[in-house]
């Protein structure tokens, strides 16, 4: 199974780490409004066992293209980058994909769109991430932690700290600590 090897920091502004990309020659892939919902039982056994399980609607902001993803993410692993099994694939569309979900007997926990500019440079994926009610982050994955920490450090953000967890996990627990039983989270 592939492994997701990623970096996650906070930052206040994501111009500047634009502009450090380009002055690097990275290449820009493409800017993304993207729908991610979340599965799971009733009894939230993927959460307690530390797995996910999402759909991804990748809207092309350039052709108006749409992409549906699904993925499946195992248990993180232990160390300072997250780490973790995933499998994805495509599917057709999001209603299909959706309804064979609940006839699997998984129900929608959280719903969240986040803007994505998708970089690459060197061996890496560089995405710049706005996130309603958590704000901006920058996510450098590559395909091995050497790799990852090596673009983080020509990115200047070698000081920041990484932070582990996934933006679900970070919104639920936002929300929950606000009292907001919100499921679906908008920019508004």
């Amino acid at each position: 199974m592939p492994v997701e090897i990623e970096a996650k920091m906070a930052v206040e502004d994501l111009d500047s780490v634009r502009a450090r990309l380009t002055e690097l020659g990275a290449k820009r892939l493409g800017n993304y409004l993207e729908t991610n919902i979340f599965f799971d039982q009733e009894d939230r056994s993927l959460l307690a066992a530390d797995k996910g399980l999402r759909l991804r609607v990748k809207h092309d902001m350039d052709s108006g293209e749409d992409t549906h993803i699904l993925t499946f993410k195992g248990p993180r692993h232990p160390g300072p980058l997250k780490s973790r099994e995933e499998v994805e694939l495509m599917v057709e569309g999001r209603a299909e994909a959706v309804k064979l979900l609940e006839c699997l007997g998984y129900c929608q926990m959280l719903s969240f769109e986040k803007r994505r500019e998708s970089f690459s440079i060197e061996s890496c994926e560089v995405e710049l991430d706005e996130m309603p009610l958590l704000g901006t982050y920058v996510e450098v994955e590559g395909p091995s932690e050497e790799a990852v920490m090596h673009v983080r450090q020509l990115l200047g953000l070698s000081d920041r700290p990484l932070i582990r967890a996934g933006y679900v996990s970070m919104l639920s627990s936002y929300l929950q600590e606000r009292g907001k039983p919100q499921r679906e989270i908008r920019f508004s």
